[in-house]
């Protein structure tokens, strides 16, 4: 089969489409072949050497897709020929996979492999963040990092369905009309003061309840844009590794920080296959609209990889074998 590997770390230019051994048939596994296949920001940072990675040289990054089981060993839940996505299974940047059968997702016949590959990961995170990592409530105002990407547009969309006020940062002026369209009150550029608009377009002016920080270089300027009190989750490092936070900082304004993996959210079958059939439920109702920024042939990895670094994106980059 063909995969988009690396063997060693570095630029996208390090990024290989070649042949490699088909997956080995094993026992509780599902050999799936992918119709698309979802590029998230920690594909890059396994590229960059920051983020874990399972296997040896050459490596294959990915762990969402979406497609077809060809074959299965054991008790499978899923019958050859099951429509399936999953968010969390390893080497997903490959024409074939093996999935454990507790990380398989089946897919409804409505929902597209292209927008399954494209909501999987993405809008399980947003999902669980506006939940579980920080419950928001009815007018609170919230402060969403990238807002124009994967993650956070449906976290705008899902904070505006739970009564909050949102304020989008995004990083260029051609950004703000997808973060307005998808539901932000307001939306600010980085290049701007944009904490001290967070702040004022807070509800008290004095800061804002909650952030979903995502892009690590940032941090610092989170907290100082929360109110005495407030929250900052911290999801992502697009731009690099965050700085050291004083804690004396978090106590001297009461502040709380914390992080949010899906990894620790999705513990069971169950919950995997729960949470989604509520996300699934959303994008069918029209409630959760999932963008797709653009799609490149799993060959073309390189030029994907670029394309999601650029910070030109808006919506969901996707990998098609």
């Amino acid at each position: 089969m063909k995969a988009l590997t690396f063997s060693r770390f570095g630029e996208p230019d390090v990024l290989e489409y070649i042949d490699v051994p088909d997956p080995i048939p094993t026992s509780g596994y599902a050999i799936v072949r992918t119709e698309a296949i979802g590029l998230n920001f920690a594909d890059v940072y396994r590229r960059r050497g920051h983020y874990h990675l399972q296997g040896q040289p050459p490596y294959i990054a990915g762990y969402e897709a979406a497609g077809t089981i060809l074959s299965a060993e054991g008790d499978s839940p899923f019958p050859v020929g099951t429509r399936v996505v999953f968010a969390d299974a390893p080497y997903a940047n490959a024409e074939l996979v093996s999935v454990p059968f507790d990380k398989l997702i089946a897919l409804p016949d409505d929902i597209a492999f292209d927008i399954a590959a494209a909501s999987a990961l993405q809008g399980l995170t947003a999902q669980y963040l506006v939940s579980d990592s920080h419950a928001i409530q009815a007018g609170e105002t919230v402060l969403i990092h990238a807002a124009a990407g994967g993650v956070g547009l449906l976290l705008v969309q899902m904070a505006k369905r739970l009564g909050a006020k949102v304020i989008g940062l995004t990083s260029r002026a051609d950004k703000v009309p997808p973060v307005r369209e998808a539901g932000a009150d307001e939306v600010l550029l980085y290049e701007s003061d944009w904490v001290q608009q967070a702040q004022a377009g807070s509800r008290d002016g004095r800061g804002v309840d909650v952030v979903y920080e995502s892009v690590g270089t940032t941090l610092l300027d989170s907290l100082r844009a929360t109110r005495t009190g407030g929250h900052v989750v911290f999801y992502g490092m697009a731009a690099g590794d965050p700085p050291h936070v004083d804690p004396r900082w978090l106590m001297d304004r009461s502040q709380t920080l914390s992080g949010g993996d899906l990894w620790n959210v999705l513990t069971s079958a169950h919950e995997r296959r729960q949470r989604a059939a509520m996300l699934f439920d959303g994008i069918r109702s029209g409630a959760v609209r999932v963008h797709i920024a653009a799609r490149f042939a799993l060959a073309d990895g390189a030029q994907a990889h670029a394309f999601l670094e650029s910070r030109r994106s808006s919506g969901k980059v996707l990998l098609i074998p």
